[in-house]
């Protein structure tokens, strides 16, 4: 794969189709560990809405253990996400080419931790922190593609993505009788990428759970593999610059 193309991933430098790529690669990867990590500790991490209303049922039923284990997936999923900000930021003070691939070789790390470890961590029970390290991931690759799409992207969830189509294909598929008053039309364009993004999450979901189920933890290794070769042409970028 051509250096000049894997730049244009994580690149200070953004564009439409660049955040694309990177938006449809990441949507795969939440996919993909949203529904493997299920297989692997019983737990959806790649959105809030669930784990803030188990907080609700399990503070009326008073059950302590579990009220304490979803704060930690919501604390862990807010700390993943500032710590993508801190990153970025420290990154831009800097004019660094890897702003953007710090975070995602930071995530790339920590999905082979969880390859290698996870299974030993289950094994002793460990199953809250297991999955607080998942929403600290998923809350720290969400950032990373809202500040580098300035929040037009965002990958983890789904509830939005569904949303923006529905809203896109009412406007579609308006009769518009009267064009005096301003015809109502649907952004091809944004509609495509909003599928594309579902699309790709649903394909990472599917070959997650397959892998989880067949293959076990060992399934995020080529994951973060992936991450890496997303994120390393911009940090030799930085080292070369930094020789030079």
């Amino acid at each position: 794969m051509p250096m000049h193309y894997l730049r244009t991933y994580a690149s200070p430098q953004r564009t439409d189709i660049s955040n694309r790529r990177l938006g449809r690669s990441l949507a795969f990867v939440a996919g993909a560990v949203n529904a493997g990590g299920f297989f692997a500790v019983g737990e959806y991490t790649s959105h809030m809405s669930g784990v803030v209303s188990s907080l609700a049922d399990n503070l009326a039923l008073g059950d302590t253990a579990l009220l304490l284990a979803g704060l930690a997936s919501l604390s862990a999923f807010f700390l993943g996400a500032a710590t993508s900000a801190i990153l970025i930021n420290w990154g831009r003070r800097r004019s660094s080419h890897s702003r953007y691939a710090l975070p995602l070789l930071l995530e790339a790390a920590l999905l082979l931790a969880f390859g290698l470890l996870g299974a030993r961590l289950a094994a002793h029970g460990h199953i809250a922190a297991t999955v607080a390290l998942l929403c600290f991931v998923m809350g720290l690759q969400n950032a990373i593609v809202t500040k580098a799409s300035r929040a037009e992207i965002r990958t983890t969830h789904v509830t939005g993505l569904v949303t923006d189509i529905g809203i896109e294909l009412g406007k579609l598929f308006y009769w518009n009788r009267d064009a005096a008053a301003g015809r109502v039309t649907a952004d091809h364009q944004r509609l495509a990428l909003l599928g594309s993004l579902l699309a790709m999450f649903l394909a990472g979901g599917v070959t997650g759970a397959f892998g989880f189920k067949y293959l076990g933890f060992i399934t995020t290794v080529p994951l973060a593999l992936a991450l890496l070769l997303l994120a390393i042409v911009p940090l030799l970028d930085d080292i070369r610059d930094r020789w030079r």
